[in-house]
């Protein structure tokens, strides 16, 4: 890979305010960059896609609900009207703490931003727990690339499945197994539940998509364990109400391009037979965790969640300050809410500390609650000592996503689209691609030689010479 290093011109140069570098567009980055709106400072936030992810709703581009700029407008649009931020694309590769610098890289362009205050919320990816090989046949849910694809292979496997000649082959097509019972997996095996039993039930002529067989495993004793016992039994006798098969205690060993190994609890080993898998379970911070901690000294636990001050700032660091999926602080859990209370949090310790006003009281949680569909019109809600279940807890859902949506035209077009799935049959988002299921594969078979193909991106090969090997551009 070529680079070619550009050096950003920072406040200091236009100027003298201070620099504040934002790492990630999640909710952590984003926020706190609102935050800063009347700060006297230059904001450069640093993304690794040019949109900011609700990463709630994506299993609702997986399943043909929502399209993906409803739930992923552009970061740029967003902060379009503060002047004091720049929006930059970019994956960080290095951050020297020594020299307060930040590089980014893209399409073999690298370049340095210096910093006066950094906030790091570069968020985390899926877990395979050490087992990376299973990626390339059960995608995980942490990106829009990740729901197309789902999205493709979902669609494509009914599809395949009225062409399929045997019955053997019509079940592996029509068995959909989505590892993880938390409320990623739990939303994701109800939806697709709801697509095979009322949406495709009348599109198909040779198959019935009512017969898809829905499987959601998990490792542990009990589905979605964070919301306790009781709200975890009625979401497992929803979901089977509903026509998803639970099974508890089941570990994935295996996974292959037409299904997956599973070790029960009482050691018997079995096999399901099944075209399309979806991981939903684990997380792994980001590798810019380790990085800072082997230069401040601080611990990074088994996720990659580097340890934090109560401040939320690295210790012999008090300019760094670590936010949302990356952070480990008192066991707080990787939701959005404590990386925007976060990323607030750490804003205004920013305009306190250059101020030179007396910084704020230790970083506290305050627990908003849990959420998690099941199906049309039920879903379970978990607010401390209230908890709610069925229509109720749904529209509590309803309302809550509508708010943390960004965007007036991104509110309208999802209650329109919501309309139509839950009030009808349809779902408007249904077009897959091969490019949606094997593009992802492509990229990283091309491997570094993308970097120098026609992408706009510097090159250092003749410029008739085509590496990506394509017949035509």
């Amino acid at each position: 890979m070529t680079t070619s290093p550009a050096q950003v011109r920072t406040g200091t140069d236009q100027g003298g305010r201070p620099r504040v570098v934002i790492i990630g567009s999640g909710f952590g980055g984003l926020f706190a960059a609102q935050r800063l709106r009347k700060a006297d400072v230059d904001i450069t936030l640093i993304g690794k896609t040019a949109h900011h992810l609700f990463q709630p709703l994506l299993y609702q581009v997986a399943t043909g609900i929502l399209s993906e700029g409803e739930i992923a407008p552009a970061t740029r649009e967003i902060l379009r009207r503060q002047e004091n931020a720049r929006v930059v694309l970019g994956e960080v590769t290095d951050i020297d703490l020594a020299a307060r610098t930040v590089t980014s890289t893209v399409l073999g362009r690298t370049t340095v931003h210096p910093y006066d205050e950094l906030i790091v919320a570069a968020g985390a990816g899926q877990s395979y727990f050490g087992n990376d090989r299973f990626a390339e046949f059960a995608p995980g849910m942490k990106s829009i690339d990740d729901a197309l694809e789902l999205r493709g292979r979902i669609f494509g496997a009914f599809e395949l499945a009225e062409l399929a000649e045997t019955q053997e082959e019509i079940d592996r097509l029509l068995t959909f197994v989505v590892v993880g019972a938390g409320p990623t997996g739990v939303e994701m095996a109800g939806q697709i539940a709801e697509l095979a039993h009322r949406t495709l039930r009348r599109d198909f002529r040779r198959i019935d998509p009512t017969t898809a067989r829905v499987v959601l495993l998990d490792a542990a004793p009990a589905v979605l364990p964070s919301f306790g016992e009781k709200l975890g039994d009625r979401a497992r006798r929803q979901l089977n109400q509903t026509g998803v098969e639970v099974q508890l205690g089941a570990m994935v060993t295996d996974v292959d391009a037409n299904g997956l190994e599973i070790k029960d609890a009482d050691g018997q080993v079995r096999r399901i037979n099944a075209a399309t898998k979806i991981w939903a379970a684990g997380v792994q911070a980001s590798p810019l965790g380790r990085l800072l901690a082997e230069q401040s000294g601080a611990e990074v636990d088994r996720a990659g969640r580097i340890s934090v001050l109560p401040d939320l700032t690295l210790p012999g660091h008090p300019e760094v300050h670590v936010v949302g999926d990356m952070m480990a602080l008192d066991k707080l859990p990787g939701v959005a809410q404590v990386a925007i209370q976060g990323g607030r949090y750490s804003a205004d310790q920013i305009k306190r500390r250059l101020s030179g006003k007396q910084p704020l009281p230790p970083f506290k949680y305050h627990d908003k609650g849990s959420m998690a569909t099941i199906s049309r019109f039920h879903a379970v809600t978990d607010l401390g000592k209230l908890k709610f279940e069925g229509f109720i807890a749904w529209l509590m859902w309803l309302v809550v996503h509508l708010f943390y949506i960004v965007g007036f035209k991104s509110r309208v077009t999802t209650v329109l689209h919501w309309m139509v799935s839950f009030m009808g049959r349809g779902r408007s988002q249904r077009t897959a691609t091969q490019q949606q299921v094997f593009g992802r594969l492509a990229l990283e078979n091309l491997g570094p030689e993308f970097e120098a193909s026609k992408t706009g991106g510097p090159r250092t090969v003749p410029s008739d010479e085509d590496l990506t090997g394509r017949e035509s551009a």
